[in-house]
């Protein structure tokens, strides 16, 4: 540990400074998403990058507030309490020490590859939708409006349909900070255009006595720890936590993953599940909510120079020391903040890239539209519409596996019949109906061979659909003889369910 931090170099420095000033006022926002005081922000902006930088595989990945993880942890948050509740912030963060927990057991019990449960149309599907769903939540402030109604979409549809309530002030404001923003990452990865939103924000608020939202105070305290959560409600809090631990990890497995093959340097993913989860729990016991990885603050490190873990626990210790300072953030307009995140998502909504995969895959683009639409039906419960989107890849893959191909050929009274693909329980059947049809339509048959060189697996539910079949035949009158095949597994299950001996099997 020593050794590493001893390679701690400029690059380091400077990356880790670089994406300090690019996440304090992110944190800022997304606390505001999950309408948590701003402060609350700048904490979870502390503690997790530098804990996890003592466990972290990826010498790159940024961790802290983000926007999708922010997304269901509000929806969550939403149906058990509300923003005016006193148990809210503690719910935010024992919600967070919870995704901690199942993180690091996933972790030690060596089950990352859960990460890839959730598959490309799933994840597409709810990006696209969560992303539109953040920016409908950040409308009505970015338009200086109290919107007149409740839910995320009404509210957004309501801002839109009533000009008239419309602040001037603020949608300038807020399209003057977009620009900045977007522009700024056309001209380089690196150029401040956050920074300067921020900063001009703040001289505008200053100079013309802004009379829209802003900030406000913001206590210069340091982040305190606690152990006093509002446990009576743990039980409500358990599934969301696992579901969040689960989605909320797609986004850091696949930048670090991105990172380590363009690097070509090693990746685990079973040290990242432990990393972000020792952040999210130095998250909740300082009082703050759910944390995550980084795309955008992980480009910025990597571009800015940071080649070690340590980058990360620089970013952390410079909010530190700008703790003493936040109140200089206190005029900065809401709309601002609206800005940041509705920029930070806005590219994450590809609808040409999910009408493409229609082109490419009719079920797939079922599954990839389904949860899109179910993202948006149910928010703020987006968690569901993933569990959802999940079951029906689930399905389809069970649907299509089932199908399995049976080539069969008739000869000298003999009937082939050849599998290819995977046998498992829910495809062997096939083989049974396959027979049966077949053995109608040559009721002379005396003989039955079924090769299986060409299996790549079999379990062991196919293996006594196997011995079932070969049972049928052979008091039909059949000659039964099946040959082996598939993996050393797969024989070995063979062997076991009909017997090593067995006159049935041959190689």
């Amino acid at each position: 540990m020593l050794t590493e931090i001893k390679k701690v170099c400029v690059g380091d420095l400077i990356a880790g400074i670089s994406v300090a000033a690019l996440l304090i006022p992110q944190s800022i926002a997304y606390a505001a998403l999950l309408d948590l005081p701003a402060i609350i922000g700048i904490y979870a902006a502390i503690l997790p990058p530098i804990v996890a930088a003592f466990f972290v595989s990826s010498p790159y990945l940024q961790t802290g507030p983000v926007a999708i993880t922010c997304l269901l942890s509000l929806g969550v948050l939403n149906s058990i309490s509300s923003p005016t509740e006193a148990d809210y912030i503690g719910l935010a963060a024992l919600l967070a020490i919870l995704v901690g927990l199942v993180r690091i057991l996933i972790g030690f019990l060596r089950g990352g590859y859960v990460a890839y449960l959730m598959s490309p149309p799933v994840i597409s599907g709810f990006t696209a939708a969560a992303a539109l769903l953040i920016i409908c939540t950040q409308i009505p402030t970015f338009f200086g409006v109290s919107a007149g109604t409740t839910g995320i979409i009404q509210a957004a549809i309501w801002t839109i349909s009533t000009p008239e309530q419309w602040s001037m002030q603020a949608l300038i404001t807020g399209c003057v900070s977009i620009t900045i923003i977007v522009l700024g990452r056309k001209i380089h990865t690196l150029f401040p255009g956050i920074l300067i939103a921020v900063v001009l924000g703040i001289i505008y608020s200053q100079v013309t006595e802004y009379d829209n939202a802003i900030i406000g105070n913001i206590p210069s305290g340091f982040p305190t720890f606690s152990f006093t959560f509002p446990w009576h409600k743990v039980d409500l809090l358990i599934v969301p936590s696992i579901i969040i631990a689960l989605i909320g990890f797609a986004e850091p497995a696949a930048i670090a993953r991105t990172m380590a093959t363009q690097n070509r340097q090693t990746w685990s993913v079973d040290k990242e599940f432990i990393s972000q989860g020792m952040a999210n729990i130095a998250s909740g016991l300082s009082g703050c909510f759910p944390v995550g990885g980084s795309f955008s603050r992980t480009i910025v490190n990597f571009k800015a120079g940071g080649q070690t873990r340590w980058s990360g626990a620089i970013t952390g210790l410079t909010v530190l020391l700008f703790l003493p300072f936040a109140s200089i953030l206190s005029p900065l307009p809401r709309t601002v903040l609206s800005a940041i995140i509705i920029s930070a998502v806005i590219s994450l909504i590809n609808f040409r890239g999910l009408l493409s995969i229609f082109g490419t895959s009719f079920p797939q683009g079922l599954i990839a539209w389904t949860t899109f639409g179910l993202t948006l039906i149910l928010s703020p419960r987006v968690d569901i519409a993933v569990v959802v989107g999940i079951g029906l890849s689930v399905a389809v893959h069970l649907w299509r596996e089932k199908r399995i191909e049976v080539i069969t050929h008739y000869t000298n009274s003999t009937l082939n019949l050849t599998p290819i693909g995977v046998l498992f329980f829910g495809s062997a059947q096939m083989l049974g109906e396959t027979l049966i049809q077949k053995l109608a339509d040559h009721p002379d048959a005396n003989k039955l061979i079924i090769n299986l060189r060409n299996v790549g697996r079999l379990d062991y539910a196919a293996a006594i659909t196997l011995l079932q079949v070969a049972m049928d035949a052979d008091r039909s009158g059949l000659e039964v003889k099946i040959i082996r095949g598939g993996t050393e597994r797969s024989i070995f299950l063979l062997d076991r369910v009909f017997g090593k001996n067995s006159a049935w099997l041959s190689d």
